[in-house]
């Protein structure tokens, strides 16, 4: 006898590997941390289709919005293998708002996109309230975002992690503004080795036969996983005050590329830097890179920030050391714009100890 349709168990989304009702119990553990997050011009909450945005409410008279969207990198393997989850949803956003405000803009809001083969609620809310921290601390609403469960395409614990973010500037206070021959670099200090050259550091730490639990040879109080896993710094409040005061005519985020693939970036063409290498402490999470791996000090100026996470470009450099110093910020001129077909020249080599 044939069995009929209704007789054979039916298939079920569950049994494919993919658990709605985590989905929606992760969206109800992180509305709080989401909600900490709110600024004026949000409209609405968390679960709709789209999330509103009223720029006027926001206080900008004729706005000109800037996005961006980055993620974390293979630093993402690191948090996977350590257990540490934390923090790597301070690096997801830091990526992009330190982009938002080298334009001069302040970010509005945030969204998130974390794919995974299998919802871990635990380990997605230690990330989403990562996320939500560093919104706050940066003035920018977490708006919604999007988690996605897909069996087959991520292994056993594995997740990815992408993030938007809008900012808006007013129309006549854009950065880069004018840069000229002799304005001053000033940099503020990275708080590790953020979020770019992880595939460089986790080679590294392979050769050298040591494991992520293992105490870093550079800071014995913690492990290596602890060390490395330190988060991307976020230098909104910062710039944002510099930019009011209307001290800045440009600044660059140290990102993939390092010093000589993003300063040149907000250059006007016959414009390039002049940077002396012996001028700031290099950190020795960078130095014991560049003994292990051993890396040259060109390669290591192109894949890591070498401990410089954001360059100030100024023709008042008095005035923002002061105004730096008023903010409890450590910073430190290391070289000038200077009239040259060479976007990038070091003077000396870096102060690798």
């Amino acid at each position: 006898m044939t069995k009929t349709s209704s007789s054979i168990p039916g298939a079920s989304y569950a049994e494919a590997g993919v658990d709605i009702e985590a989905g929606d119990a992760l969206v109800d553990a992180i509305k709080p941390a989401a909600k900490s997050t709110q600024r004026p011009g949000v409209m609405g909450g968390l679960g709709g289709f789209g999330a509103l945005f009223d720029p006027k409410a926001a206080g900008l008279k004729d706005p000109v919005l800037v996005s961006c969207t980055d993620g974390v990198g293979t630093k993402l393997l690191l948090a996977i293998e350590s257990g540490l989850h934390d923090e790597i949803g301070i690096d997801l956003v830091a990526m992009c708002v330190n982009d938002l405000i080298v334009q001069g803009a302040q970010p509005l809001f945030f969204l998130d996109y974390m794919a995974t083969g299998s919802l871990s609620v635990a380990t997605a809310e230690r990330i989403v309230k990562g996320i939500a921290k560093a919104c706050k601390e940066s003035g920018c609403a977490l708006v919604g975002g999007e988690t996605a469960e897909m069996p087959g395409l991520y292994g056993k614990g594995h997740y990815d992690l992408a993030g938007f973010s809008v900012g808006a500037a007013e129309r006549d206070a854009m950065l880069p503004a004018t840069i000229r021959e002799g304005d001053s670099l000033i940099a503020l200090p990275s708080s590790g080795v953020h979020s770019n050259g992880f595939s460089l550091v986790r080679h590294i730490v392979e050769k050298s036969g040591l494991s992520w639990k293992d105490p870093a040879p550079f800071s014995p109080t913690q492990s290596l996983a602890e060390a490395f896993l330190t988060p991307t710094r976020l230098y909104v409040s910062t710039v944002l005050k510099l930019h009011e005061k209307k001290l800045l005519n440009g600044c660059a985020h140290i990102t993939g590329g390092g010093l000589p693939g993003n300063l040149p970036r907000v250059l006007p063409e016959g414009l390039g830097v002049s940077i002396d290498g012996q001028s700031w402490p290099i950190p020795g999470i960078f130095s014991w890179l560049a003994e292990q791996g051993p890396v040259t000090d060109e390669e290591m100026l192109k894949v890591f920030n070498c401990g410089i996470g954001m360059v100030l470009i100024t023709s008042q450099p008095e005035e923002v050391m002061k105004t730096l110093e008023e903010l409890g910020e450590e910073a430190i001129e290391i070289g000038q714009v200077v009239r040259s077909d060479a976007p990038f020249t070091l003077t000396s080599p870096l102060n690798l100890v």
